[in-house]
């Protein structure tokens, strides 16, 4: 089953490792081509992900900075990982499919 793309989005963000909400925010739009994340949105979206296994939430390492009081910090889990694997294989099988039909071209 396809992930919603914002789903997908915080995945590709965390294989690189823990981090905390807002700089995934920061990091998914500045991939740009998305629509403005929307805070509210974006909490539900990582609430859902928690509910479902995807991702877990971290204590912050060493001493957090003042700011940092208030931040959740987040990894992936295993079941996360495979979904983001099996999303990233499903993408793929569309874009060489695309090729293949001459839609996309090897750099397109």
């Amino acid at each position: 089953m396809a992930l919603k793309p914002l789903v997908f989005q915080v995945l590709l963000s965390l294989a690189d490792g823990e981090r905390h909400g807002w700089s995934l925010v920061r990091e998914i739009q500045q991939r740009g081509d998305f629509d403005p994340v929307m805070p509210g949105n974006f909490y539900r979206t990582l609430r859902g992900m928690l509910a479902e296994g995807l991702i877990e939430e971290v204590p912050a390492r060493g001493k957090p900075a003042p700011e940092d009081d208030r931040r959740r910090y987040f990894c992936l889990t295993a079941e996360g990982t495979a979904a983001a694997a099996a999303e990233a294989k499903r993408l793929e099988a569309l874009v060489n499919e695309s090729r293949a039909k001459k839609l996309l071209t090897k750099r397109g």
